[in-house]
């Protein structure tokens, strides 16, 4: 995987928690922060998929399988 830098400005108290829990776990604040990173990008990818589901549904309507609002449809033809 091909890396590249890039300059951030953190609080000085978030540095200086991100010092601490570096030094209990034996590793660097980068791999702590890319580590992060990883988790936030995670999260965010599940969320978009969660929150485009029933997005078509209004407020207070219970969810409905996809193959019973197919046969209901077509049994008003």
């Amino acid at each position: 995987m091909a890396a590249m830098r890039t300059l951030i400005d953190i609080p000085v108290e978030q540095l200086e928690e991100l010092t601490e829990i570096s030094a209990r776990e034996n590793t660097s604040r980068a791999a702590i922060i890319r580590e992060a990173i990883t988790s936030y990008l995670a999260k965010r990818r599940k969320a978009g998929a969660k929150d485009a589901f029933g997005l078509w549904r209004r407020e207070g309507q219970d969810i409905v399988d996809g193959v019973d609002y197919q046969k209901a449809l077509r049994g008003e033809w």
